[in-house]
């Protein structure tokens, strides 16, 4: 392995060998590198084997980033690795060995949604008075939850917080409790009652977090607190299985270890004890989400908690230009004495390894108008001085979202390509507020409001006139909107298209009234989307806004979806309910953003979303009091201090959180660093500039004249831009080979699509074999030991067939069934295949091997998905990979059949290391195995293929392959325009 390219301090960090290791990683000197060529360096220099490295982090896409530059340092990428998020290993284990401590392997894990309709649906059981208002008894259910989660992030359990709030009953006099309660100013019988109060209101807390935490375990369910803290519970309780996890990873590493919180430090102090091959990796001036349980304590404990560990400080910076690392450094100081280069008496003062020329400028304005017109001459300015530049190399970063907002709308006004990326505010984007309006229709035809929102919709493109004097009509005869739609005939002297337009929207609102009675939300919801022709229109007009627009309804649609998860019987109302509920609790709806998709265009984004991220010219607006910083916002419901294991910082903790947060934002840019505040923001009162400006060195200056935004950019017509996926699969490349334009609207495009019944029910299936499969073998497997270290009674191996037939009627789904009928038939199709499977497994008795394994495999430079049903051991050299099939068996198989089973075969043996003997499909229903195995042609045959196809998906060629017998059976076949019957 070549380090020369890389500095002392991090070939230091690269090569340590055995012990802990704190890596303090400034802004911009390489931290990710360091971190994945560590791993690199231990699988080949040291012969550590990819499963004997555990890497945890924070979010799917920095594990997957991380997984995929480790895939490129090594010949042959890895495989078996652990690199994870921390909730994605704790729950990789509990799945294994949750029956060891009493948990259901199969059990269901809630996010906000799921975990909101559990409260909803049991509310009774919680007893509140102290919250629960009068008007809206549901309205602190998020504040509950938020609460709750806090809670295990900080490993305090419900009994805990019971016990304290009987500790406060008894001792009145609780120094911790008594401080809280500030009663100074208040009477002798005011602090009593106060008192009182205070002690009814922890109590309710406790009980309802107890009530909680019971409902959850009724219902074979966990939250994502949960899996940490069952996690660190099934290792407490279980020593034999946390000395197989201790055995297995010889070196644990930890990215942004400064964003963990009490909980997620806790396992990993467990998992690495006692040799502490520990290497963990942060920065305490970036620590910016205190707010979601991160704890800055941990890292700055670090060295307490493991006294012979070495540190290795980073402090080349690969990014920024001296002169703004050197203003960003003079400010961040002014967090000490809490910062870990007072604690531990380290340099952390960033050395700029570029060249380039550096500004920093600050500008006062008079208004927030000015101050945003400010900002984008400045833009247009630099753009064409800067030839190199382009318009990605642009960032505006904010404090919130609302002031995102405002300079989105202005930079569509300029003309200049730009993206709002908002990780909130998904209810409140046109597209989805045209589609609540419609399901309010659903619910009350009389609503005007709604059914205005509809009639003005650019999918029934209803001339604006026509509209206005439908509104007119109603209001001069004191009817409802709907009223007047109804006799459309009647009315004269409108457009024809009008006339066609309602009465279509008539005919599909009571097609969809009845559907939502009876059906699920999702079905719903495709439905008007298809039947009222808003996906036609959406990908008709292919431009950036409808791109947006249809990744909006994706991301809509999959989160109807999750509600539906939770609880088969929830209906449209029920759904409405929830998104009123969020938005009164000020949840705006999350949105999934990809920073790489899309042309070039100026990024306009929180301080927190650009974490990680890099510009080459950054602006900072909103530099007045109460912006940024913020007021200080309290917990809607506050963990007593006595709960806390955190060491708390001497300073003002809200104001040292927001200074880290302005030095994120600070040392986001690489040349350019702009500084703005304004006097008017719209109010009476003038604002003062932020206390940061100050801290940075500047004074007030006279507001300069409000500024003209100059030239604009010539509106030329927008180039548009796919999105193609980085990472492929078989059914992905599969559905290119069949048609290239349903790929695109399917994988690129990402419309919704119905759903499909065989789907559920080839689902029910195999989670019903790989159930009766895991409990079966699970007996006999060398981890499942007991406390005292023997092997558990083999109650499995006694499943018999009535066993494997109650856990496919607990499986079973009604989803998508187009009529009980169907569903029947379908229920006993489903147990005589069943029943042959059993038969079959009796005479046979496989030595299974593997289940459900998913794998990521190389091909060229892509990375290919999969997951095999399951691997059964043939001797001690080969296996036999089965994959199940609920459909009508073959007499010969396809070639796409043939391809799927081969790349299969591709990942065991590079993968797994072992020589497949047999590739079967399995058809369960008519008790037939059909086998093969590829050679080495095949395989290689297989690889050109999948180049091919995917340098075909790069180039965009989306090209129409229409066809009769598989047009009627594709799931666009309802808005293809080139579909033949």
């Amino acid at each position: 392995m070549d380090l020369k390219k890389f500095n002392n301090e991090q070939q230091n960090a690269i090569t340590h060998g055995d012990g802990p290791l704190l890596i303090v990683a400034g802004a911009g000197t390489g931290k990710t590198t360091v971190v994945t060529q560590r791993i690199a360096y231990l699988i080949e220099e040291k012969k550590i084997k990819p499963d004997e490295i555990l890497a945890v982090t924070f979010t799917e896409k920095a594990a997957e980033e991380m997984e995929e530059r480790v895939d490129k340092l090594l010949p042959y990428g890895v495989f078996d690795n652990w690199i994870l998020t921390f909730h994605a290993f704790a729950d990789k284990i509990l799945r294994q060995h949750g029956l060891d401590m009493g948990l259901p392997i199969d059990y269901k894990l809630l996010d906000q949604t799921g975990q909101w309709l559990l409260i909803k649906k049991n509310f009774d059981r919680f007893d509140l008075d102290y919250y629960r208002p009068l008007g809206n008894p549901n309205k602190y259910i998020h504040a509950l939850l938020k609460h709750f989660s806090r809670c295990k992030d900080e490993l305090i359990s419900p009994q805990q917080y019971l016990d304290y709030a009987e500790e406060i009953k008894l001792n009145t006099d609780s120094a911790d409790f008594v401080q809280k309660l500030d009663l100074e100013n208040l009477s002798a019988e005011e602090k009593k009652e106060a008192m009182k109060q205070e002690i009814m209101r922890v109590q309710e807390v406790a009980n309802a977090y107890h009530a909680y935490q019971q409902l959850l375990l009724e219902n074979e369910s966990l939250d994502f607190g949960d899996l940490i803290n069952y996690a660190i519970e099934l290792l407490k309780k279980r020593p034999n299985i946390l000395n197989q996890f201790r055995k297995q990873f010889k070196y644990i590493l930890v990215d942004e270890f400064q964003d963990t919180n009490t909980a997620q430090y806790e396992l990993i102090k467990l998992l690495a004890a006692p040799k502490n091959n520990l290497t963990v990796v942060g920065d305490d001036d970036q620590s910016i989400y205190r707010f979601r349980g991160a704890s800055v304590s941990n890292i700055m404990q670090f060295k307490d908690d493991f006294k012979d560990s070495k540190e290795v400080v980073l402090v080349k910076n690969y990014r920024t230009c001296q002169e703004i690392l050197d203003k960003a450094y003079e400010f961040i100081q002014l967090n000490n004495p809490d910062r870990l280069e007072d604690k531990l008496n380290i340099n952390k003062k960033l050395e700029s390894q570029q060249q380039e020329k550096c500004e920093i400028e600050y500008a006062h304005l008079q208004n927030q108008q000015d101050q945003a017109e400010l900002i984008i001459k400045k833009i247009i300015e630099l753009k064409s001085i800067d030839k190199d530049s382009t318009w990605d190399d642009f960032a505006i970063l904010t404090r919130s979202n609302d002031s995102g907002e405002f300079f989105n709308n202005l930079l569509e006004q300029a003309n200049i390509p730009h993206q709002f990326l908002s990780l909130k505010g998904l209810y409140s984007k046109p597209v989805i507020l045209n589609v609540f309006a419609y399901f309010n229709l659903l619910d009350n035809y009389h609503e005007s409001p709604a059914l205005y929102k509809v009639l003005t919709s650019v999918w029934l493109n209803i001339p604006e006139q026509d509209v206005i004097k439908l509104v007119y009509l109603a209001k001069r005869q004191n009817k409802s909107l709907f009223e007047i739609i109804k006799s459309i005939d009647l009315i004269k002297d409108l457009d024809e298209k009008t006339y066609t337009q309602i009465k279509k929207l008539l005919n599909i609102i009571e097609k969809h009234t009845q559907l939502a009675q009876k059906e699920k939300t999702s079905k719903v919801l495709v439905s008007f989307l298809y039947d009222s022709g808003y996906l036609q229109y959406l990908k008709k007009n292919e431009n950036k806004e409808n791109q947006l627009n249809l990744s909006y309804l994706q991301t809509l649609y999959k989160k109807v979806q999750d509600f539906e998860k939770e609880d088969a019987d929830v209906k449209l109302a029920d759904f409405k309910q929830l998104i009123q509920l969020e938005l009164a609790a000020g949840e705006s709806g999350s949105i999934e953003i990809d920073l790489e998709a899309g042309p070039e265009m100026v990024k306009i984004m929180t301080a927190h979303g650009a974490k990680g991220l890099e510009f080459k010219y950054v602006f900072i607006p909103d530099l007045v009091d109460r912006k940024f910083p913020p007021d200080k916002r309290r917990e809607p419901i506050e963990i007593p201090d006595a709960l806390l294991k955190i060491h708390l910082a001497k300073g003002d903790v809200h104001i040292q959180e927001e200074r880290r947060l302005f030095y994120v934002a600070m040392t986001r840019a690489k040349q350019g660093l702009y500084f703005f505040s304004a006097q008017d923001f719209g109010s009476a009162r003038k604002r003062k500039p932020s206390r940061f400006l100050i801290e940075l060195g500047y004074g007030v200056r006279d507001p300069e004249k409000a500024l003209e935004i100059g030239r604009k950019p010539d509106k030329k017509k927008e180039e548009f831009f796919y999105e193609v996926p980085k990472r492929f699969s078989h059914s992905q490349l599969s559905n290119y080979e069949t048609c290239p334009y349903k790929y695109k609207l399917g994988n690129v495009l990402k419309i919704p699509t119905f759903g499909k019944f065989q789907f559920t029910f080839g689902d029910t299936i195999h989670r019903t074999l790989n159930q009766f499969l895991a409990g079966y073998y699970s007996a006999s497997s060398s981890l499942q030991k007991d406390l005292f270290g023997n092997a558990l009674k083999e109650d499995y191996k006694k499943l018999n067939l009535d066993d494997l037939l109650a856990m496919y009627e607990k499986n079973w789904s009604s989803d998508w069934f187009e009529n009980e009928k169907q569903e029947k038939e379908y229920f006993e199709k489903g147990k005589k295949a069943l029943k042959n499977f059993f038969e079959d497994f009796q005479k046979q008795k496989p030595d299974v091997w593997v289940l459900e394994r998913p794998f990521k495999i190389k091909v060229g430079d892509y990375m290919i998905a999969g997951r095999i049903d399951r691997v059964d051991k043939l001797d001690k050299d080969k296996v036999e990979i089965i994959d199940y099939k609920t459909g009508v068996s073959k007499q010969k198989l396809s070639t796409e059949d043939r391809r799927q089973l081969l790349l299969y075969q591709i990942a065991v043996e590079e993968e797994l290391g072992k020589e497949v003997g047999n590739l079967t499909y399995y058809y369960l229903e008519d008790d037939i195995k059909i086998s093969f195995v590829g050679d080495e042609k095949d395989k290689e045959k297989l690889k050109e293929k999948i180049l091919s196809q995917i340098s075909e998906i790069q180039n965009l060629n989306f090209k129409p392959k229409p066809n009769p017998h598989v047009c009627g059976f594709c799931d666009f076949k309802e808005i293809c325009e080139f579909k033949r019957l």
